[in-house]
């Protein structure tokens, strides 16, 4: 509100504002009028021009350039909402209007305020432009709708209310990264479908949120409580998880000390990188959004920058969150070289460096990376990341214990295995090489009718397996090398 404000005072021509939430950008409009003693006009192309708290337009205004032209002859010391205007920003005679109006808005104290899903301003109006963001509601707003939503649907039903100070704060939680129309659906939903609002309406709240995260077409979320296997091995990184989690905490806060920032997962392909992103945030009891570099890229111009500014705005709206963005060096493909893409790669690793440094809420970011070559130097500097860690080919006694864990989500008693062979001959195997294995071997089980699973069978399905340890020895043995020196060993 203090932002919105202060562009008005100073007497910003043109204020953008890219949002759905059309009504609660009005609404928040019409408090600073108020509070400014300012008249606030909307309009749109249905209804045309029309005076906040009056019914009636005002007449033949339904065109916009015959809108801005009452603007222009008005002289008036407004406000003025222009919603979903951007089909106009491409017309010749609306963008010189608007220009002209933007010159005289100083003398005027003509504010417009121009909305929709996506703006993109002509050259010539730029100058006379300023951005406001409409962020998404915060924790007293949601509390609100819940408030104001029980109350609207309880005037004419019997409802009852079963939550308490910790369960209200859940279901807030819950539905922070929701817009507020979105929010006061769930909550409508929820209520309605058993007449009852209490914890067991988280469900409907985290379906709705799943459902909104995933709406951006750039992150996925991930249930991380259910079906997620074991992570083998990687002692190291599970103690520096263990000691880190007490960043989150009030006494950390105290201290002075910040929540962790996150950590880059570097290694050979196979090596559980993956596995330990989201047992990041099994062990530290948070929600996982991942990161798909492939859909932040986009044909128009400007879009690919503002995908990846709407997903970590969504990711700070649902913070505390784990945010895992998978083989990092893909996201920012020709960020070393200004050439190849037109500069568009340099453009997006300058927005995400500049939000890893600077980012308020709790996002812990888990990056993996395969290919160091391809990954900008700048990422791996020392202060981007809390650490950066080297995920190796297992050693023996991992090897064990993931042959353990793989036959045992495949229902198969380790106890009956021979371990010891199993792991000796799985020497320079990934985690995913063995795990492969014993799936093709329980498929050559079915294939040949046989009754079990026996040690024999998983030694021939190793045996005939290269692993990539041999099928690219070089680059194993340089991406060792280069580790030994820079990173810190996750086992």
């Amino acid at each position: 509100m203090q932002e919105l404000r202060l562009l008005i005072v100073s007497r910003h021509a043109l204020v953008c504002v890219e949002s759905d939430e059309e009504r609660r950008l009005v609404a928040r409009l019409g408090a600073v009028c108020r509070e400014l003693d300012l008249p606030l006009f909307t309009w749109s192309v249905a209804d045309g021009m029309r005076r906040r708290g009056q019914q009636q337009p005002v007449y033949d205004t339904g065109d916009p350039l015959k809108a801005l032209q009452h603007i222009d002859a008005s002289r008036l010391a407004a406000v003025y909402a222009l919603l979903d205007f951007h089909p106009y920003l491409a017309e010749p005679r609306v963008v010189r209007r608007l220009r002209e109006i933007a010159q005289e808005a100083t003398r005027n104290r003509v504010t417009l305020v121009l909305s929709g899903p996506s703006l993109t301003l002509p050259p010539e109006l730029r100058p006379y432009a300023a951005s406001y963001r409409l962020r998404l509601p915060d924790e007293a707003e949601l509390r609100g709708v819940i408030r104001d939503t029980f109350r609207d649907l309880s005037r004419d039903r019997r409802l009852q209310f079963r939550l308490d100070g910790e369960g209200i704060h859940a279901i807030v939680s819950h539905l922070r990264g929701l817009t507020l129309e979105q929010a006061r659906r769930v909550v409508s939903r929820a209520v309605l479908d058993d007449g009852v609002l209490d914890a067991a309406d988280l469900a409907h709240v985290l379906d709705a949120k799943r459902e909104r995260i995933e709406q951006s077409g750039v992150l996925e979320y991930f249930d991380v409580d259910h079906d997620l296997p074991e992570l083998g091995g990687l002692a190291n990184l599970k103690s520096w998880l263990t000691r880190f989690r007490a960043g989150f905490g009030p006494r950390a806060k105290q201290l002075g000390l910040r929540p962790p920032r996150g950590v880059m997962l570097v290694g050979v392909q196979g090596c559980g990188k993956s596995l330990a992103a989201k047992t990041i945030a099994r062990a530290w009891e948070l929600p996982l959004l991942r990161l798909d570099p492939g859909r932040l890229m986009d044909k128009y111009i400007g879009e690919s920058e503002k995908n990846l500014r709407r997903a970590l705005e969504t990711a700070e709206a649902v913070a505390p969150v784990v945010l895992w963005i998978d083989e990092v060096e893909k996201a920012f493909a020709g960020s070393t070289s200004a050439e190849s893409d037109a500069g568009l790669g340099r453009r997006i690793f300058g927005t995400f460096l500049t939000w890893l440094q600077e980012k308020k809420e709790t996002v812990f970011v888990a990056a993996t990376a395969n290919d160091l070559s391809a990954t900008p130097p700048e990422l791996l500097r020392k202060g981007r990341f809390d650490e950066i860690f080297f995920i190796d080919l297992p050693n023996e006694a991992e090897r064990r214990q993931i042959f353990s864990i793989h036959l045992a989500l495949r229902k198969q008693d380790p106890a009956a295995f021979d371990l010891d062979a199993l792991a000796r001959a799985a020497d320079g195997f990934s985690g995913a090489e063995i795990e492969q294995a014993v799936v093709a071997a329980l498929y050559g089980l079915l294939a040949e009718g046989e009754a079990a699973l026996t040690t024999e069978r998983l030694l021939a399905e190793l045996a005939a397996t290269v692993p990539l340890s041999r099928s690219r020895r070089e680059y194993v043995a340089e991406l060792r090398e280069l580790a030994r020196e820079r990173f810190v060993p996750a086992r």
